[in-house]
């Protein structure tokens, strides 16, 4: 179960987080297709980025926006579908990691949000998204320790594992991976038609490659 705090709903009311949950999946190297339709569209973005400054896509400035609401500096702290982004603007194209990594980057690319994915084995109770505190930190995958004062954070009984800036090491799916769980974070210009529709193309995609079944949920 997943909810989120009230304090998030102060700084933005319509703030909405989708949900998808994974059962007997099986991760392994990406097929061709979905090698293929990464580096594709990431070209795509890059000739975009030449005519359009990333800085005045829509996408990233409220991202931008709701950072700041929140207390966060988001030239400091970017969200994760920024950083993603900035690299494709920098010819620094994302490399195939595994298929959950690159359906999950391939979907942050393409809806320009961020999108976290986790090993369901490896959180423990029900997941509360909220504003972090100082006691709030955790190892990201990118190797370095990372504090969620004033952050957006997602928690389950263990404490910090998610977040839209950087995931845990801890929680991260790897080809071992048989159930897991993506949470989505939309942003509030977003109707719930709109939401919707994204987890059910992201579902299918997903359950196209890794077998298994799914369930979708959107969280206000």
């Amino acid at each position: 179960m997943l909810t989120i705090c009230d304090s998030i709903k102060q700084h933005i009311s319509d703030f909405k987080i989708g949900v998808l949950t994974y059962e007997h999946i099986v991760v392994g190297p990406s097929p061709s297709m979905l090698k293929g339709k990464l580096r594709q569209f990431q070209e795509l973005l890059y000739f975009d980025m030449e005519q359009t400054p990333l800085a005045e896509w829509p996408e990233v400035k409220e991202w931008r926006s709701i950072f700041k609401q929140m207390g966060t500096d988001p030239s400091r702290y970017r969200p994760s579908s920024e950083s993603l982004l900035r690299r494709v603007q920098k010819q620094t194209f994302i490399p195939s990691i595994h298929s959950a990594a690159d359906v999950n980057n391939f979907f942050s690319l393409y809806y320009k949000l961020p999108i976290g994915i986790y090993d369901r084995d490896h959180l423990i109770g029900d997941i509360v998204v909220t504003i972090g505190t100082q006691t709030d930190e955790y190892i990201g995958i990118n190797d370095r320790t990372t504090n969620f004062e004033r952050k957006l954070v997602s928690k389950d009984a263990k404490g910090a594992f998610g977040s839209p800036v950087v995931d845990s090491k801890r929680t991260m799916v790897t080809e071992q991976t048989t159930h897991a769980i993506q949470i989505v974070y939309f942003p509030p210009s977003f109707t719930e038609t709109q939401c919707e529709q994204m987890l059910q193309a992201m579902k299918e995609m997903f359950i196209q490659i890794h077998g298994g079944t799914a369930h979708t949920q959107l969280v206000k």
